[in-house]
């Protein structure tokens, strides 16, 4: 499980940089006017071993009064919320500012941990000067420089310090985790309810009820689950409350931690762009994935109807037609039974295992069935195959020139894979390396 760490200050003191300097790439949109950040941004990264969710925060402008101070809070307090280490950044070039201060009394009256960081120091003299933000009245104060990557090593080495002791590891680590994501107001808190006979969740017909991941112990057939309610993810540009962009962070958070990802769609609405990305965000990280279309029992039905709308879903998921499609409907209870059915299914095809020599009977007919092309003029061929990992399912091929295998022929390797021993709703890893 991730930590979470969460970048915070005024405007134009660097948060930006130092958040793409500590993911590894340009996430955020870097520029010198105020107010560039207005959606927040997150990305991961992995420093001595731990799991580190990074929150970039927009800054505010200390110009329109209290209602800009009111906003200052309100973002403070909900990092405060989310993170487990809080970065408060400065900008030593301009030296301390009332708007620092101000950040810094909310964050007192917190028991976070917080790390004042001196951004800009990209000298030995502004690195002197950072000694100053010590007055804000915290222990740990860093100066680096965002730009040019001084001093985020020893920052990075402190955050994990200050990381708590029992973040990794809960008692219910090993409970298969289903976590049900969707858009607003498609039932997901309906589906928990029903399947825990409980109203453990509020359930309206007011999209973003649920605001908080609520995770329930359920059981089925005398096995137990974990349930994870998520708050529905809205299209990015709808992202616009504080609070709301919170959830997103911790539905995705969801996906990179379940076993199961349970999409749920609306019946009268369909398959829309938000889903799709959500659909590859479980994949991106191999989770098990089960599209569960509920409100079945609000369509007009003929002969055909389930048939061409899983049609139309598999036809805009090119790449994800080993995901099952099943209807339900949260409020009848209608097929919720069959539903967690399948994700007994999903979850052992998750967990097979395949041994060393039925996958090489299998790369023997299937490479004689379309041989490995040749490429530089020499001949390609895979020596052999075993499957190292399960949970989720990983092949390793033993080949010559890896580099030069194409595409196409992966593909073509894993659509066998799967005519030849499943892996129903579970996203295959295939490696290749070299074997000389």
């Amino acid at each position: 499980m991730s930590a979470t760490v969460a970048i915070v200050g005024r405007p134009n003191v660097g948060k930006s940089t130092l958040f793409n300097r500590l993911i590894g790439m340009r996430k955020a949109i870097v520029h010198d006017e105020s107010g560039v950040t207005r959606d927040r941004h997150y990305g991961e990264l992995v420093w001595n071993g731990k799991e580190i969710t990074v929150i970039d925060t927009g800054g505010y402008l200390p110009d329109t009064g209290n209602v800009i101070l009111e906003g200052i809070k309100e973002q403070v307090e909900l990092a405060i919320r989310e993170a487990d280490v809080i970065l408060q950044i400065a900008d030593v070039k301009h030296g301390m500012t009332d708007l620092d201060r101000i950040v810094a009394e909310v964050l007192r009256k917190h028991e976070k941990p917080v790390v004042v960081v001196a951004n800009k120091a990209d000298n030995e003299e502004l690195m002197w000067a950072t000694s100053e933000f010590y007055s804000l009245g915290f222990d740990d104060v860093f100066g680096i420089s965002s730009l040019n990557g001084t001093g985020t090593g020893d920052l990075l080495d402190k955050v994990v310090e200050l990381l708590p002791e029992n973040i990794e590891e809960k008692e219910d680590d090993n409970i298969p985790k289903l976590a049900i994501i969707g858009r607003p107001n498609v039932g997901k808190s309906s589906l928990v309810n029903s399947l825990l006979n409980d109203q453990r969740s509020i359930v309206t017909d007011v999209a973003g009820t649920t605001r908080d991941s609520i995770n329930s112990l359920f059981t089925y057939r005398d096995k137990e689950y974990v349930l994870v309610d998520t708050a529905g993810l809205r299209k990015r540009a709808k992202v616009k409350e504080n609070i709301e962009f919170y959830s997103t962070i911790r539905t995705e958070r969801s996906i990179r931690e379940c076993d199961i990802a349970i999409l749920l769609l609306d019946a009268t609405k369909g398959l829309e762009a938000q889903d799709i990305r959500v659909l590859m965000e479980a994949e991106r990280f191999n989770k098990g994935i089960i599209i569960a279309i509920n409100k079945w029992d609000l369509v007009e039905k003929e002969t055909n109807t389930f048939k061409e709308f899983t049609e139309k879903i598999q036809d805009r998921l090119s790449n994800l037609k080993y995901v099952p499609v099943i209807t339900i409907s949260a409020v009848t209870k209608q097929r919720i039974l069959k539903l967690m059915d399948l994700v007994e299914e999903v979850l052992e095809e998750r967990s097979k295992k395949i041994s060393t020599s039925q996958l090489n009977d299998f790369l023997q007919n299937i490479t004689r069935q379309n041989p490995l092309p040749i490429a530089r003029g020499k001949q390609l061929k895979i020596n052999y195959v075993t499957q190292v990992k399960q949970k989720p399912p990983v092949f390793m091929f033993f080949m010559n020139s890896p580099k030069e295998l194409p595409a196409n022929y992966r593909r073509f390797i894993e659509n066998k894979l799967r005519d030849t021993f499943g892996f129903k709703g579970v996203p295959i890893t295939m490696i290749f390396k070299e074997k000389h």
